[in-house]
């Protein structure tokens, strides 16, 4: 049986507003302007907010921006800590070794108290760059909060573990940093390290711990110089027992590999 609707007219019919496309809604000004202001080449001279690859770039250079620390250029705590979380995995899956590192630099406040503020950003930018001269491509260097730096060396063995540490002590301390008009710091770090246990599920905090133990005995043993928790000797805290994996359960690509010569990394001079 057809049903009697009633006729369709221009009054009974009302036209509903076309909404309009989400980049024409985007408030991008403060954010534009924020990347400008950092250096970002993409927020200089911006096309049509229709074009969807600049809209992705501004994306990708404000996540960028958020991972970095602003005065060093170096990765942030944030975003460290998600890269070491990501590295827990890798290890706990692959067995490889990694090694993280913490840095602080000596007498930090006496350098603020006696030359300044702005002497003490010049400090922290050099020993910024001096670290990264010193890594791979594949490992992270963060300023990790104030005057601590933190390093993750992925696939390190404490073959190498002790000579990477002492490589970055000896490059900070080995150049003066100018503060000011005849006026250079001998500026000196102290290390810390703790290697990630293969096969095992730990956490950043407990690794992060680890590590921090040992810079305190650097310091504690008189500061420049490197103190690294022994791989054969590192302690499995009742935590990190409860999160180890079942060998008997782990499948045969899981098993750990035999080594070769490309298991080894190599390091900058």
């Amino acid at each position: 049986m057809a049903l009697d609707w009633p006729p369709l007219n221009a009054r009974t019919v009302t036209a509903l507003p076309k909404p309009a496309p989400i980049a024409d809604a985007l408030q991008l000004e403060a954010a534009l302007h924020l990347l400008r202001a950092s250096g970002y080449e993409c927020a200089r001279t911006p096309p049509s907010l229709r074009d969807a690859a600049w809209l992705q770039t501004v994306i990708e250079s404000l996540c960028d921006l958020s991972s970095r620390d602003a005065l060093t250029g170096l990765a942030n705590r944030r975003q460290f800590e998600l890269v070491l979380e990501g590295e827990l995995d890798r290890v706990a899956r692959s067995g490889e070794m990694a090694l993280v590192l913490l840095l602080d630099i000596d007498h930090f406040k006496a350098v603020n108290d006696e030359h300044g503020h702005a002497a003490g950003d010049l400090v922290l930018q050099a020993v910024a760059q001096r670290l990264n001269e010193c890594v791979r491509p594949m490992d992270t260097v963060a300023r990790y909060g104030g005057e601590e730096f933190a390093i993750i060396l992925p696939n390190c063995s404490p073959a190498f573990g002790q000579a990477v540490a002492e490589r970055l002590r000896r490059r900070v301390a080995s150049r003066p940093v100018g503060v000011a008009v005849h006026t250079d710091l001998r500026i000196t770090v102290s290390v810390g390290g703790a290697y990630a246990s293969p096969w095992v599920r730990s956490s950043v905090k407990l690794w992060m711990e680890r590590a921090d133990t040992q810079l305190y005995r650097a310091k504690e043993a008189g500061r420049n110089r490197t103190s690294l928790e022994p791989a054969a000797m590192s302690d499995v805290s009742a935590e990190e027992k409860g999160m180890l994996f079942s060998m008997a359960t782990l499948p045969a690509e899981l098993s750990p590999p035999e080594l070769d010569a490309s298991h080894f990394p190599r390091f900058p001079e």
